[in-house]
């Protein structure tokens, strides 16, 4: 019996935050009938560069406009295609997005929904091992901006 074909695609998404009194506060979305939340993302389209994709589907699938402040990796996994019965390996390129306007509320019917979460609480509803992993790359880069800026003498987080 002849393997599967391989497909390949390229995905990219971010972890939106904004800083709140008691921490800082990541949007995550609902797929699969609410029952899965995880990081919004989505294909690179052509022509397009992946940074662009980030800011487009976050945008798309949250309902919140954000600005690019760091790249935080990517994962790569793989996954079956039923209809066209071929494997795909997809990579999704991740970035951390300060949060700058915009509604929960406002994202597309792609997503059942759309919530922040303290991102303590979204490393424990995120489903997927992978956007675990980013969100802790996140945290952690949050956490340094935090200590960065009190250390400068800044006095508030940034």
């Amino acid at each position: 019996m002849k393997p599967a074909p391989v497909k390949i695609q390229t995905s990219a998404g971010g972890v939106v935050y904004r800083l709140t009194p008691e921490g800082p506060e990541v949007a995550l979305v609902a797929v699969k009938g609410g029952k899965v939340w995880t990081l919004p993302k989505g294909t690179v389209d052509k022509g397009e560069k992946i940074e662009q994709t980030a800011l487009r589907e976050v945008s798309e699938e949250t309902g919140l406009k954000a600005r690019l402040d760091n790249r935080l990796g990517e994962i790569t996994y793989w996954y079956y295609l039923s209809e066209e019965k071929a494997r795909c390996k997809k990579t999704v390129h991740f970035y951390l997005m300060r949060y700058l306007s915009g509604d929960t509320g406002g994202h597309d019917l792609e997503v059942d929904d759309a919530a922040w979460f303290p991102i303590g609480e979204a490393l424990k509803a995120a489903t997927y091992k992978g956007d675990r992993e980013i969100l802790e790359k996140a945290k952690e880069m949050l956490e340094k901006k935090r200590k960065g800026a009190v250390r400068e003498g800044h006095g508030k987080n940034p």
